[in-house]
């Protein structure tokens, strides 16, 4: 029996106007995300990229992670504690760095990027003042993903882990500078800070970037009388409104910081260089004229240091004096107190991977948040940093064309 044309064209008209189920768009796929912590190797690194709180909140959304035995021992953290977050416990440094994913402090050295494989993301420290082009070419034979962790911006366009590291080193720097005014067997005994009767110390914070800021709270917060010098008036506006208290600001003049020189108890150099070398802006004939006993510490000495008479130390022997002057000039302070700066590092960390995880995986990640993005310098073994390029005479390539 055959249908009219008209009556099958009638329901057809009739069914169109039927409610009919939504069309959503499909969420991207989650990934599981397979991470690596290896020990550090860095000389006197003593910080762990994951505390054990932060492996068990990966482990608890489905991702798995691996440490190196002994891997936070340096930042109080035993393998124990990891285990007990669910990570697994590896105890060859090879079976770590087959991981989808290596995150660690200090940047790769030759022989761990030898035990890399193919196409897997690092994340690091890139630390341009000691990369080696041979580290960035066996990166890029490989096909690796390396992203700079010191070159991430937050939401607010701010470097999160430069800052908290500033902010660690700021404070830090004030607590080294007590310890060796006051200390027993080479300190001239003097508390930093004030006390009633007598005058109080007085400290030279030269830079007011994230690193003299903090260097001032803590310094006023134990009573101390600072001075500021600084050749960018906002950043000395900033700081001057930021305190509570009035701080003395200038910007750098020879003959003013001389003077405050002559009478200060403690300076600290934390200017910092955008490129290159941190200008030196303190001569010896400057430091020759400081008080016999003072200190000074040297935050800026991983960019060359800010005064002529400063020379890298370490942690087993942070200090030398010269002209009557106690000179402290190690350059990874933040090692200092590793346990707190590998929480703060892992606080940082810990949503950026989980979002990792809920966008797919790390290329997700990399195309749909431009904060991310610009922590990338090699992406699938292409150099995507204008300033290596530069640098090491490389062949670079613009992200924004590679991930399109």
């Amino acid at each position: 029996m055959k249908t009219d044309p008209n009556i099958l064209q009638h329901l057809m008209e009739q069914g169109s106007l039927l409610p009919k189920e939504e069309m959503l768009e499909i969420a991207p796929k989650k990934g599981h995300l397979f991470i690596g912590i290896p020990k550090e190797t860095c000389y006197q690194e003593r910080r762990v990229a994951l505390v054990p709180e932060a492996v068990s909140v990966l482990v608890s959304n489905g991702h798995r992670v691996k440490v190196e035995s002994k891997a936070g021992e340096l930042a109080s953290f035993s393998d124990r504690d990891y285990s007990e977050a669910g990570a697994e416990i590896c105890y060859e440094s090879k079976d770590i760095f087959q991981c989808d994913i290596i995150f660690k402090v200090g940047p790769p050295s030759e022989e761990e990027i030898d035990m890399m494989g193919m196409n897997q993301t690092l994340i690091s420290a890139l630390q341009i003042s000691i990369q080696a082009k041979t580290i960035l070419q066996k990166l890029m034979q490989k096909k690796i993903t390396a992203i700079a962790w010191d070159y991430i911006r937050d939401e607010d366009g701010v470097f999160p882990v430069v800052r908290a590291m500033g902010e660690i080193a700021g404070t830090t720097s004030i607590m080294v500078a007590s310890e060796l005014l006051s200390g027993y067997n080479s300190g001239k005994g003097i508390m930093l800070g004030g006390i009633t009767g007598v005058q109080p110390t007085e400290v030279v914070v030269i830079g007011a970037g994230t690193v003299g800021e903090f260097a001032v709270r803590a310094a006023r917060g134990l009573g101390a009388s600072v001075k500021v010098f600084d050749n960018s008036l906002s950043r000395l506006r900033r700081l001057q409104n930021n305190s509570s208290t009035n701080v003395y600001t200038s910007v750098i003049q020879p003959k003013v910081l001389a003077k405050a020189l002559m009478r200060a108890d403690v300076v600290i150099g934390a200017i910092r260089a955008p490129l290159g070398r941190t200008p030196c802006v303190v001569t010896e004939a400057m430091v020759e004229a400081m008080k016999s006993g003072s200190v000074l510490v040297d935050v800026s000495i991983d960019q060359g240091g800010c005064f002529e008479t400063s020379r890298v130390t370490n942690h087993n022997e942070p200090t030398f004096v010269k002209h009557g002057v106690i000179h402290y000039c190690v350059p990874n302070i933040a090692s200092r107190v590793s346990r707190t700066a590998s929480f703060v590092l892992s606080n940082i960390f810990s949503p950026i991977l989980i979002e990792m995880g809920e966008k797919g995986g790390c290329k997700e990640l990399i195309r749909k948040d431009t904060g991310f993005r610009g922590g990338v310098y090699i992406y699938k073994g292409v150099l995507t940093s204008e300033v290596l390029g530069k640098v090491f005479n490389l062949k670079y390539k613009n992200i924004e064309l590679l991930i399109l």
